[in-house]
């Protein structure tokens, strides 16, 4: 079985290669290396022993993309590809729109007149808004209260629209929760460009001298700590999630919704201790006052994934902290060049 992997070069997208490839599966990435690195693919390579095809394009490139699709005999999609901070997503609304929603399209239009009607689709957790109750299962009320989180909700609801007007596909979407940790080697990790918009790589960048403290907002929640409580799943438990729903589009048709967490939530205080521990190094942090549109407690309900796919994350916190530290002191530029002490490394 051969596979597009979109986005195979950013953080989520490499990890799933490295399962896909130790499985058997033969791959094909597409990246247009705007929120990733080539080296990350030469890693993949490295420590799978494999090679794979990639193409440095963009998805609405539709004429390269269909060229590929005709190169290859492409039986399933992962798509990753996509912008992805939160932030970045209120201050630039029209360009997430553009970018995510019509990528998506292109893809799918290309997919449609090459006859490939499997696609696992990576959506996310911020498509539920404020949860008016957790744990939270897929049957939650939808409610993104940010542009990000809007495409989600959008190409969500284009690939339903889309199902139902051709009943021979078959598409899964995977909600992420909040993914976290590296490989076990250290050879490939969350390599954000610019300050870090996420806990545990922020924390990881402290650690490693880059920055001088963590912000921990709020600490008068109604939690263990006072701080907010997240699910946070391991990356390699998320990337081997996609390999147990390419099992569910090979076998089904229609649309289906899982969530991928780790279904149980850590606090930002109880993730700064465990990453200290890890690492053998303090991490400053300074409380500030909460921000808005952020609330207490937020981890998932499982048991869909758990007993429809055979999916059940294995990796708890200890492993999270240690495989980010080993990424982190092992690449603490990432993977841009490193030039210390008169030595590349």
């Amino acid at each position: 079985m051969t596979v597009l992997v979109t986005g195979g070069a950013g953080y989520i997208g490499s990890h799933t290669c490295v399962e896909l490839l130790n499985a058997g599966f033969d791959i094909v990435v597409v990246d247009n290396l705007s929120n990733s690195h080539p080296e990350a693919l030469k890693r993949v390579s490295e420590i799978t022993n494999k090679n794979f095809s990639s193409y440095f394009i963009d998805l609405m490139d539709r004429e390269s993309l269909d060229y590929v699709f005709k190169e290859h005999q492409i039986d399933a999609v992962i798509h990753f590809a996509g912008l992805k901070a939160v932030g970045e997503s209120v201050q630039f609304p029209l360009k997430y729109y553009h970018e995510n929603l019509m990528s998506t399209m292109t893809l799918c239009e290309v997919m449609e007149s090459n006859g490939v009607r499997q696609l696992i689709f990576s959506s996310s957790a911020t498509v539920y808004g404020v949860p008016k109750q957790v744990p939270i299962d897929e049957n939650a009320p939808i409610g993104a209260i940010n542009p990000y989180g809007r495409t989600k909700q959008m190409i969500e609801q284009m690939l339903h629209d889309l199902v139902l007007s051709n009943s021979n596909w078959s598409v899964v979407i995977l909600r992420y929760f909040n993914p976290v940790g590296a490989h076990s080697s250290g050879r490939i990790g969350e390599d954000p460009s610019g300050l870090p918009n996420n806990l545990v790589p922020y924390i990881s960048q402290v650690a490693v001298g880059k920055l001088s403290e963590v912000n921990v907002y709020g600490n008068d929640y109604d939690t263990l700590d006072g701080t907010g409580v997240r699910d946070y799943i391991h990356v390699v438990d998320l990337a081997l999630g996609h390999l147990k729903a390419l099992i569910k589009v090979e076998q089904t048709t229609g649309v289906s919704i899982y969530n991928l967490g780790n279904g149980r939530g850590y606090s930002v205080l109880e993730m700064i201790k465990s990453f200290q521990e890890a690492s053998g190094r303090s991490i400053p942090y300074r409380i500030a006052d909460r921000r808005s549109g952020d609330i207490a407690i937020c981890y998932a309900e499982t048991t869909k994934a758990n007993t429809e796919l055979q999916w059940v994350a294995e990796k708890g916190i200890e492993e999270m902290c240690s495989d980010t530290w080993r990424w982190q002191s092992m690449n603490p530029n990432g993977y841009k060049e490193l030039v210390a002490f008169g030595q590349k490394g």
